[in-house]
């Protein structure tokens, strides 16, 4: 393939979208945007709008070991996705040193199709001194849970001790990121409903009041506040959280929030339909919380909008007992092309809106934005081309996930992702096109803000 390419078609750029223009990509950059162009090889995208590269902010590509960055990332590719942010919580240890978070670039260098960038995190006791050590490898933030989801795998980071860690992270310009439920809240109310007998798909949500979730997202924005720390919100799943973002935002805390597909997508009332499949944490809420969470983001109140994408076999998601399921649901594939289906092909959102939030934000937030997140010259030549007249449905059966399943399985889509480009290389074309060790590790650069 030469190794410069040009394409023609609608070019989403940050602020306006330019009709029948060409884009040129070079030696992995954008080197050009012009309304004409003398390059002999053109791709004809017309009528087909070209994309900055999604970025999906929240990935467990090593949660279910199966998985890994091969077929993670071969699934982020043929959705669009150009660079995931991976999860410092692998199913068989927390990367929370600078020697493991090391080792996992060189396992992404030789596994990966699209780009990576790699949270870390804190052993829940005696780690501090590993923060600026791992934000010197590359780091693009940290990730930190107030629910104990696994002692091992996933740790609750006791108050005391974030409070210590938000002091550490704010000194190197790096945000930290929080999974947001109350432990005690949560323990409480799975105690009482197993009590009672109730371990119908329900009571999962019933289990994990939003009262949790607000509570923890309180504590550690009031952390953030005293210590200046940019902290983000994971997986945010009604609308209350984002009226406390707004607030702590009007007092000039750093905080940024986000939702996923599933929480705009899915509700309480799918539980009996999906069961395990649709056990997720924090879970899922009402219709109408839904609903308002499009209205927010079509009002710029979120910030970004993930996949969460957590691929368990099927055979973690089979028990009559919800409790005794897995959470989580494989989602990086389907990120984008939902968000343009139930998004923008409806009118609840522009296209403007949706590269804010599946890319400049995200590059922004977390240290990617000198080279990634948006189409601009000199930028690395992530790029999507996306068919907005096309209509398909979701199949399970055709996606890249070890998973094998979808919650969104036999959703009517409208808009297609035909090609993915990392950094100048096509990676999908309709077929995964891309080779393990096409990506590489992308290290974040971030500013202290005094």
């Amino acid at each position: 393939m030469s190794s410069v390419i040009t394409i023609k078609g609608n070019i989403v750029l940050p602020t306006e979208i330019l009709f029948d223009s060409y884009l040129t990509m070079s030696d992995g950059k954008i080197t050009d945007i012009s309304k004409e162009t003398t390059s002999a090889n053109v791709i004809d995208a017309t009528n087909q709008y070209i994309l900055p590269g999604a970025i999906d902010a929240h990935v467990h590509c090593y949660s279910s070991l199966a998985e890994g960055f091969t077929n993670a990332t071969r699934s982020a590719a043929a959705g669009g996705v150009t660079t995931i942010i991976e999860m410092p919580y692998d199913a068989d240890k927390l990367i929370c040193t600078q020697e493991l978070f090391d080792n996992k670039i060189g396992l992404l260098e030789q596994e990966a199709v699209v780009d990576v960038a790699m949270l870390a995190t804190i052993a829940p006791q005696g780690g501090l001194d590993q923060i600026p050590l791992l934000a010197q490898s590359g780091a693009c933030g940290f990730k930190v849970s107030l629910f104990n989801t696994d002692s091992t795998r996933f740790p609750k980071i006791d108050e005391g001790e974030l409070f210590e860690a938000f002091q550490e992270i704010e000194k190197t310009g790096r945000p930290v990121g929080v999974h947001a439920e109350t432990d005690s809240i949560v323990r409480k109310f799975i105690e009482k409903h197993a009590e009672e007998g109730e371990n119908d798909p329900a009571a999962h949500c019933k289990s994990r009041p939003k009262v949790a979730e607000s509570t923890a997202a309180l504590t550690v924005m009031e952390l953030a506040h005293y210590t200046n720390v940019k902290l983000h919100l994971y997986h945010c799943t009604f609308p209350r959280v984002f009226d406390l973002v707004a607030y702590y935002k009007e007092q000039g805390t750093n905080v940024t929030a986000e939702t996923c597909t599933h929480y705009l997508t899915l509700c309480e009332n799918d539980m009996n339909r999906l069961k395990a499949k649709a056990k997720i944490n924090p879970p899922l809420r009402s219709e109408s919380d839904m609903d308002i969470l499009w209205e927010l983001l079509a009002l710029n109140q979120i910030d970004m909008v993930t996949s969460d994408h957590a691929p368990w076999t099927i055979d973690k998601k089979q028990a009559d007992n919800i409790f005794e399921n897995s959470s989580g649901a494989p989602g990086v594939e389907v990120l984008l092309p939902i968000l343009f289906s139930e998004g923008v092909a409806t009118g609840k959102i522009s296209l403007l809106q949706l590269v804010k939030v599946l890319s400049e934000n995200p590059a922004n937030r977390f240290g990617l934005g000198h080279r990634k997140g948006k189409i601009e010259v000199g930028y690395d030549a992530d790029i999507v081309i996306l068919n907005p007249e096309e209509k398909w449905v979701l199949d399970e059966s055709q996606m890249h996930s070890t998973a094998g399943w979808s919650p969104y399985n036999g959703m009517e889509m409208h808009g297609k992702v035909k090609r993915t480009f990392v950094r100048g290389k096509e990676v999908f074309n309709g077929k995964i096109t891309g080779n393990p060790g096409d990506g590489t590790f992308i290290s974040a650069v971030h500013t202290r803000e005094v």
